[in-house]
């Protein structure tokens, strides 16, 4: 797995403690207890994006739990990704942008404003 050290920098410096993983040949990047926008519930929690597309998405960014955000969201992921239950929302990103990994968190976190 190689991914940009860059990218991952900038992550760390908007959101903290970041890890890098890869299962089954995928990327994928750890961002823990990321404060959550407007008035989430829960205020905190885990996230793991996925730069690359995944099941059919661009890109995805799962959730250590279920958040409950200003409006209902379409739940439609329960998957075990390194060891750990994720949730994620339908989101799908622009296609054909490129997207930096700071602006990927950013884009999919939009739904919960």
């Amino acid at each position: 797995m190689n991914l940009p050290t860059d990218q991952i920098v900038e992550l760390k410096a908007l959101f903290g403690e970041v890890a890098a993983a890869e299962e089954a040949g995928v990327p994928y990047l750890l961002l823990r207890g990321v404060r959550l926008p407007g008035s989430s519930s829960p205020d905190s929690v885990d996230l793991l994006l996925c730069p690359v597309a995944h099941s059919g998405y661009e890109t995805r960014l799962f959730f250590a739990e279920q958040v409950a955000g200003p409006r209902p969201l379409n739940w439609n992921a329960h998957v075990r990704i390194c060891g750990r239950n994720w949730v994620a929302f339908s989101w799908q990103v622009p296609k054909g942008t490129t997207l930096r990994f700071a602006q990927m968190v950013q884009a999919h976190l939009k739904a919960l404003r």
